[in-house]
C-alpha cells in the first residue's frame, strides 16, 4: 500500500476516533446541566401560564413573537455598519447567525456573494500569511546575527514557537478588550475570541449587540472589525506554517514518486554493469533533482570506461578518482587500487600530465574486457533514497 493511502486511512481513523472521544466528553460535561436547565425552564413556563392565565396556544404565540424580536434587541442591524459586520461574517465563514437576510433578493445575493467572496478571502489570508511568515523569518535571522549566535538559520521550531505565542497574544488582547467593553468574564471573552478567529462562530456570544453599539460607538465598531480581520490574518499565518504543510503532504509524495519513476525509466538496466548503477545512495533529504544529476554523472563515468574494450591503468585510475569523488559510491569500492599496484612496475609509468595517458599501452598489460575488471562490484545492490517529507 502506498504511503499516501496509508496516511489517508490513518487520518480517517484518527478523525473518527477523535469524534467519538469528543462526543463522549461533551455528553459527560453538558448532558446533566442541560436536563437541569430544561426542568427549570419548564417549571417557569407553567408558572407564567398559571399567573397570566395563558393557554398553551397563547404561550406558543407569545414565544414565537419573542424569538422574532431577539435579532432586533441590539438595535438596527442593516445600516452600513451592521451590513459591513454581516459581510465580514459571510466571507470569513464565521457565520454568527445574529443577523440574516429576510428578503428573497437578499438571500439570493448572499449566496452569490459568498460563492465568490469565500475563496477570495481564503486566498488572501493564505498569501498574507506567507508574507508574514517570510517577514518573521527575516527578523529572527537578523536577531540571531545581531546576538552573535553561531547558528543563524531559522528552524521550523523557531517559527512554530513565534506563531504560537502570536496567536495566544492575539487571543489574550482581544479577551481583555471584549471583557471590558461587553461586560463578559475573561473566560467568556477568551472563548468568544477563539470561536471567532477559528471561524466556528456559534453565535452564543456576539460583540456589538448591546446598547445600540453599532450606531452609538464608532470607535468600538472599528476596533471590532480590525480585530477580527487582523486576528484572522495571524491565525492564517500560523495555519499556513503548520497545518497546510501536512495538507500538502500527499501532493509532495505524488510528485516525488513521479520523479522517481521517471528517473528509473531513464536509467533502465542494460546488462550486468548497468544493473549495478545505484538510483541514489543518499540517506538525507536531498532533493530528487540533485540525485538525478549525481546519477547522470555516475552513468557518464561508467560510459567513459565502457567505450573502450581495452583500457590502461591510467584511464581506470582517472575513472576511479572520478567515482570515489562522488558521494554515491560506497567506501568499499577500492578494487582499482589493487589493479594499480599490479601495474606499478610498468617501466613507462610516469606522473599524469595534461596530455592524457601516462603509460604505454604497448608495454603495460591491458584489459581485454571491462567485465573482468568489474566482477568485484557484484556485492553491491541498488540503493534507494530514503523518502522524507
Amino acid at each position: 500500500m502506498k504511503r499516501q493511502n496509508a496516511r489517508t486511512l490513518a487520518l480517517i481513523v484518527s478523525i473518527l476516533t477523535y469524534l467519538v472521544v469528543g462526543a463522549a466528553v461533551f455528553e459527560t460535561l453538558e448532558s446533566k446541566q442541560e436536563k437541569t436547565h430544561k426542568r427549570r425552564l419548564d417549571a417557569r413556563k407553567y408558572e407564567l401560564m398559571r399567573k397570566y392565565n395563558l393557554t398553551k396556544e397563547n404561550f406558543e404565540e407569545l414565544e414565537h413573537v419573542v424569538l422574532q424580536l431577539k435579532p432586533h434587541k441590539a438595535g438596527v442591524q442593516w445600516k452600513f455598519a451592521g451590513s459591513f459586520y454581516f459581510a465580514i461574517t459571510v466571507i470569513t465563514t464565521i457565520g454568527y447567525g445574529h443577523a440574516a437576510p429576510s428578503t428573497d433578493s437578499g438571500k439570493v445575493f448572499c449566496m452569490f456573494y459568498a460563492l465568490l467572496g469565500i475563496p477570495l478571502t481564503l486566498v488572501m489570508f493564505q498569501s498574507l500569511g506567507e508574507r508574514i511568515n517570510t517577514f518573521v523569518r527575516y527578523l529572527l535571522h537578523q536577531a540571531k546575527k545581531c546576538l552573535g549566535m553561531r547558528q543563524t538559520e531559522v528552524s521550523m521550531a523557531n517559527m512554530v514557537t513565534v506563531g504560537f505565542f502570536s496567536c495566544m497574544s492575539t487571543l489574550c488582547v482581544g479577551a481583555a478588550a471584549f471583557s471590558h467593553c461587553e461586560g463578559w468574564s475573561f473566560l467568556h471573552a477568551f472563548y468568544y475570541c477563539f470561536i471567532t478567529l477559528t471561524t466556528i462562530g456559534f453565535g452564543d456570544y456576539v460583540a456589538l449587540q448591546r446598547d445600540d453599539a453599532l450606531q452609538n460607538d464608532p470607535r468600538y465598531v472599528a476596533f471590532c472589525f480590525v480585530y477580527i480581520l487582523m486576528g484572522l490574518t495571524v491565525i492564517g499565518a500560523f495555519l499556513n506554517l503548520v497545518v497546510l504543510r501536512f495538507l500538502t503532504m500527499n501532493t509532495e509524495d505524488e510528485r516525488r514518486d513521479a520523479k522517481q519513476r521517471a528517473l528509473m525509466s531513464v536509467n533502465k538496466p542494460r546488462g550486468e554493469v548497468a544493473r549495478l548503477l545505484p538510483i541514489s545512495a543518499s540517506t538525507s533529504s536531498t532533493p530528487v533533482a540533485d540525485d538525478t544529476t549525481k546519477a547522470k554523472d555516475l552513468k557518464g563515468v561508467y560510459t567513459e570506461v565502457l567505450h573502450f574494450q581495452t583500457i590502461c591503468s591510467c584511464l581506470w585510475y582517472r575513472s576511479k578518482e572520478k567515482l570515489q569523488g562522488s558521494t554515491m559510491i560506497p567506501q568499499e569500492l577500492t578494487f582499482s587500487d589493487a589493479y594499480l599496484q599490479q601495474n606499478s612496475n610498468c617501466p613507462h609509468y610516469m606522473e599524469p600530465s595534461s596530455t592524457g595517458c601516462v603509460c604505454s599501452p604497448r608495454q603495460c598489460s591491458s584489459i581485454s574486457s571491462i567485465t573482468t575488471g568489474l566482477h568485484i562490484l557484484s556485492p553491491f545492490r541498488v540503493f534507494k533514497r530514503r523518502s522524507s517529507v
